[in-house]
């Protein structure tokens, strides 16, 4: 196996240069730390983390713990997740490791088993819920860590965000704005953080045209095609008032939503508008719907930048005004949305 030694000796560099190019510390040029790492690559160098620990104090290392499901294989979204993570931390020459807990099993003592071992440096902590036990528990252990989005009134942690109250409120006034008013909202899991800001987004639209939110409009699930067909099939069975649009937590549960109306023999937009948020996956285009889909656009493929650099900054103990960003989002309108007169939003049912 290669050692710092094979390296400088290819490169007629010490020891301690190569170190520190290997480790992007500033005192080391962007040529020189590019040569570096080129070499090692060629040299198939592995650092040994147990000595990197007793050098600096920290291994290297940071990690993702996530519940085991039996989709996992085929959850698109998640491998877009592990890709995308894993690759920046490596780019960053960090090593990233995923620990999937067993089905049913207790966050918090995962965290005290793998902080016991001292082997990680930080935490990558994704689906944060309203008040997250996890951002507690590291925050007392100082244990460095970043989110994927945000959780609890005190945000006094690193994290990487959009601005998902805004987006509902977005998506829930573009439809207002064209004579809706009984718009049904396919929302995520409640109790996730961005799942409670979008409802308040969607109540916020509707209260600035006078409109109450209906209780049976506003429905709660995992956001995949299934969840948005039997959410749509749900919406217009039996006899409380129907909706004349949708809002969808993302694109998955919109085309859900498309097979749906088409087997109940309603069209989009003549019988429902609808929008959704878009992740934009490789997978799901809204642009190839047809009708194409109105959205909110912010592609979870640029998350992975900036939560490696706001734990990494974590780790070295950067200001924390410097690790907290909110990312952006665009409106796309399609042709998904059709305007109606208030009297067919009063008697559509």
């Amino acid at each position: 196996m290669a050692t710092l030694k094979d390296i400088a000796r290819k490169l007629d560099l010490s020891i301690t240069q190569v170190s520190r190019a290997l480790n992007d510390h500033s005192d080391v040029n962007e040529e020189t730390r590019h040569r570096v790492k080129e070499a090692a690559r060629a040299l198939n160098y592995h650092p040994n983390v147990s000595a990197r620990k007793l050098v600096s104090g920290r291994s290297g290392m940071v990690g993702l713990v996530v519940p085991q499901h039996r989709d996992m294989g085929e959850d698109g979204i998640f491998l877009e997740v592990i890709a995308g993570l894993s690759a920046q931390f490596s780019g960053r020459g960090m090593q990233f490791v995923l620990h999937i807990m067993a089905e049913n099993e207790p966050a918090i003592p995962v965290y005290q088993k793998l902080i016991g071992k001292a082997m990680l440096d930080g935490f990558v902590l994704i689906n944060p819920l309203d008040q997250d036990p996890r951002i507690a528990f590291l925050r007392k252990a100082g244990i460095s860590f970043v989110v994927h989005g945000r959780s609890g009134p005190t945000q006094d942690y690193p994290y990487f965000d959009i601005e998902n109250e805004q987006l509902a409120y977005d998506l829930t006034a573009h439809l207002t704005a064209r004579g809706h008013r009984r718009i049904a909202f396919l929302n995520g899991i409640a109790g996730l953080h961005y799942v409670t800001e979008r409802n308040h987004g969607y109540r916020r639209a509707l209260a600035d045209v006078g409109e109450r939110p209906l209780d049976h409009l506003h429905l709660n699930s995992l956001m995949d095609e299934a969840n948005g067909l039997i959410g749509t099939v749900r919406l217009f069975s039996g006899d409380a008032p129907r909706p004349t649009a949708i809002v969808c937590g993302n694109v998955r549960l919109a085309r859900g939503v498309y097979q749906a109306l088409s087997a109940l023999g309603l069209s989009v937009p003549g019988d429902v508008s609808v929008v959704a948020h878009d992740d934009q996956l490789p997978s799901l285009r809204a642009s190839a719907f047809f009708p194409a889909l109105t959205v909110t656009k912010a592609p979870l493929r640029d998350s992975w930048e900036p939560l490696a650099d706001c734990l990494a900054g974590a780790i070295e103990g950067k200001p924390l005004s410097t690790l907290q960003r909110i990312g952006d989002y665009s409106f796309i309108e399609r042709n998904s949305v059709a305007g109606i007169l208030p009297s067919q939003s009063a008697s559509n049912r």
